[in-house]
């Protein structure tokens, strides 16, 4: 069971396209300026099952992506790779907004972090940082965050941006 603050059908914020996003119940990080802070206690929210979501995203079909928010993602990162894993065989993108660094989630202190990582195509890393703060980025709250190709990162050992216009827009 996944615990969950909410789902947003028809999302166009949380990623290229129309997506649904999953917001996960319960962070650790607590940023100043969080937007969702009522997602910080790990008690409350609501359950479902990977299945439910994954039926949720099908009666959509002009919904193409699924975007895993906060809460924290990885706080439940092996009840998320199951559903990202369903997810994938029925043909969507999966992303995955994250407080944790890349790094961090490769140095093995998050557990089952890797498990998640290889089953998303795509990882917004980093806490959000008030003072960098910024609307000029898409899909990104703070300067510091990157996004990131993790299949890519994988492949590479090390963090590979994405350079696809479709998340970052066009490159000057």
């Amino acid at each position: 069971m996944l615990k969950l603050a909410g789902l947003v059908e028809d999302s166009i914020v949380d990623g290229p396209g129309i997506r649904l996003t999953v917001f996960c119940q319960g962070c650790p990080h607590h940023c100043p300026g969080c937007h969702n802070p009522e997602s910080w206690p790990f008690e409350g929210g609501s359950e479902m099952t990977a299945e439910e979501i994954v039926q949720i995203a099908q009666k959509n079909p002009l919904c193409r992506g699924v975007t895993f928010s906060g809460g924290e993602p990885f706080c439940q990162a092996k009840e998320l790779a199951e559903l990202a894993k369903q997810l994938r065989a029925a043909g969507y993108e999966v992303a995955s907004y994250s407080g944790y660094t890349f790094e961090e989630l490769m140095d093995g202190s998050v557990p089952d972090a890797e498990e998640l990582l290889k089953q998303i195509d795509i990882l917004v890393d980093g806490r959000f940082i008030l003072a960098q703060r910024t609307l000029e980025l898409r899909f990104r709250g703070s300067r510091n965050q990157r996004v990131i190709d993790v299949p890519a990162s994988l492949a590479e050992g090390r963090v590979v941006e994405s350079t696809a216009e479709r998340w970052v827009g066009a490159h000057l």
